[in-house]
């Protein structure tokens, strides 16, 4: 882009003046197939470890040879071009080889959550048309996938344990196996073990990938609170196109993080995109050691931080809760931190404040969503930061914002609107939903993300609220993540999540969930109110608090209202 036309972007886009140096945002954004990115890291860094897992470390070079027996054996179950294959596994080295066995198999991976009810699943499985998921034999998860397999199109299991990617596999089975946590797998034609899965050459039949902008690599389904979840069409070029994002992002003066060089906790779960982008693709793009953990244990997290030396760790910010509360946490070592990412939900002021105090580590937060891979707007590392904000658009993103009711109409720099993307990284569209993908779009190609925000002259977003989730409070619109940042103060809370509940005078009023810190006192209604007068307007006030042990949380973690919602309507239609 020449000098002048850069000048007249930086008119209409106000974040370029406030990008960090070295970064710039009309920096080339390299795709490919996303194969690619470990064939180049195997070929930069082959005896590099790219996983730790269970006391056992997999080089670059032996984790590329898995991927290409997986790739060979999957074949041999019929995986090709526009066949897709589901991947229901926790974080595994399982989970590594078999995303990039199906991609160079030729085939489209789906993801399903373990924590996915019965009804979700099946529906995930017909309208993604999956016939062949690979999973574990935990009692948590083969008997979910088993009992679809009479009851769906599902026709092939491959079963791995976690103790065959462990340093030590028959001393892990068999305590998993006294503990009670492995179920009894069918022993017929439709299951297959992931050891037989991986016993070839590796020799497997190369299927060019084609357009990358066009070839979906991975159907992602989002968690909707309402409906059944729709899968979004993630592009091998949405994907690698995210990850040219970060690297660009990170490679400003002073760098952030340097290539063959990070140690990558990964807690977040891989088959949650913001893990699957930023954990694994990202990771292995830049050469780094990926220590993954099945799933978030604060003491295990705190240990490894220290112990392990650990340079890079995103987050979401219940994660960094529990670790600011952990009782210990003085007495580890977290030096090593050089890049903490916080996504997945707002992360709120006091969070993140007492999280740099005890780290000495800068936590930086973005947005991002399923359907935009899930990049969209970063803080940067090295330079301007400001309280409250997720930062401000990525590399290549374009930001605007448009009436909530009428999203033909843009409103003005500084004023609420709902936030709407166009990038390289935004989803194909919706699968098998031509008419979703549509009412999802503007007119001139922006992908309407639900977000209620709002810009500042210095290019900065700030997230209000989801659409969905707004309060109507007696005429006024009230949005819940005000009261949240508000409540978050009080010394004694260490979770919230604030609804809307019918109030027959107002329509709706504000009820707030709270989970208290360790070792607090209770907290009452009028306790609350007292301390929210000063910072709350009286419309935004909250009439209900629920104390609770934890609040109910998303599979990547992040607090979730969907089931707040569900138990208040339950009480209404029993009361």
């Amino acid at each position: 882009m020449t000098a002048k036309a850069m000048t007249s972007k930086a008119m209409t886009f106000p974040w370029i003046k406030s990008y960090p140096a070295g970064v710039r945002w009309d920096a080339p954004l390299p795709t490919m197939p996303v194969p690619q990115l470990l064939d180049e890291a195997a070929a930069k860094w082959p005896e590099n470890d790219a996983i730790q897992f269970m006391g056992r470390k997999i080089t670059y070079r032996e984790l590329l040879q898995l991927v290409n027996q997986a790739a060979k054996g999957f074949q041999s179950l019929g995986v090709k071009p526009g066949v897709h294959v589901g991947l229901f596994l926790p974080n595994t080295p399982h989970y590594v080889i078999s995303f990039f066995g199906v991609l160079k198999a030729g085939g489209t991976v789906v993801n399903y959550s373990p924590l996915d009810a019965e009804k979700v699943l099946e529906h995930k499985v017909g309208d993604s048309r999956t016939d062949i998921i690979v999973t574990l034999d935990l009692e948590v998860l083969y008997p979910q996938m088993q009992k679809l397999l009479g009851k769906t199109r599902l026709q092939k299991l491959v079963i791995g344990s976690i103790g065959e990617m462990s340093a030590h596999p028959a001393a892990v089975q068999e305590q998993m196996n006294k503990a009670g946590l492995l179920a009894t797998i069918g022993k017929d034609d439709q299951h297959l073990s992931f050891t037989d899965l991986l016993d070839n050459n590796g020799d497997f039949t190369t299927h060019p990938i084609g357009d990358v902008h066009d070839t979906i690599a991975v159907l992602q389904y989002t968690g909707g609170t309402t409906g059944l979840p729709k899968g979004a069409m993630l592009t091998h070029a949405n994907l690698t196109a995210a990850c040219s994002q970060i690297k660009a992002i990170v490679s400003g003066e002073p760098k952030v993080l340097e290539e063959g060089r990070e140690r990558v906790l990964a807690v977040l779960p891989l088959f949650h995109i913001y893990a699957l982008t930023v954990n694994m693709l990202f990771g292995i793009q830049m050469g780094a050691e990926i220590i993954l953990h099945t799933r978030f244990d604060v003491e295990a997290v705190v240990r490894d931080l220290s112990e392990k030396r650990v340079t890079v760790f995103p987050g979401v910010p219940t994660m960094y809760t529990a670790i600011i509360n952990y009782p210990d946490i003085g007495n580890y070592d977290l030096s090593s931190l050089k890049f903490c990412g916080s996504g997945g939900a707002p992360l709120p002021v006091e969070v993140n404040q007492n999280f740099q105090r005890l780290t000495g580590c800068s936590l930086v937060e973005g947005w991002g969503m399923t359907e935009t891979s899930p990049t969209g707007t970063f803080t940067p590392v090295y330079g301007i930061q400001k309280v409250g904000s997720c930062g401000m658009p990525t590399v290549g993103v374009e930001l605007r914002f448009v009436d909530v009711d009428d999203p033909r109409k843009e409103v003005p720099l500084g004023e609420r609107g709902e936030m709407c993307i166009k990038g390289p990284n935004v989803m194909k569209g919706y699968w098998n939903r031509p008419e979703a993908t549509a009412a999802s779009m503007t007119e001139d190609g922006f992908f309407r993300t639900g977000d209620v925000a709002y810009m500042d002259e210095d290019g900065f977003v700030f997230i209000v609220d989801r659409t969905k989730d707004m309060i109507l409070c007696g005429g006024y619109n009230v949005y819940p993540r005000i009261i949240e940042e508000a409540i978050y103060e009080h010394p004694s809370v260490a979770e919230v999540s604030v609804i809307g509940v019918p109030d027959a005078y107002r329509g709706q009023s504000p009820k707030a969930f709270i989970a208290l810190k360790q070792g607090a006192p209770d907290l009452t209604l009028d306790e609350l109110k007292t301390f929210l007068k000063r910072r709350l307007g009286k419309h935004e006030m909250v009439q209900d608090i629920e104390i609770r042990k934890e609040l109910p949380k998303t599979p990547v973690g992040k607090l979730s209202k969907k089931e707040l919602y569900e138990e208040e309507a339950r009480k209404r239609s029993t009361s």
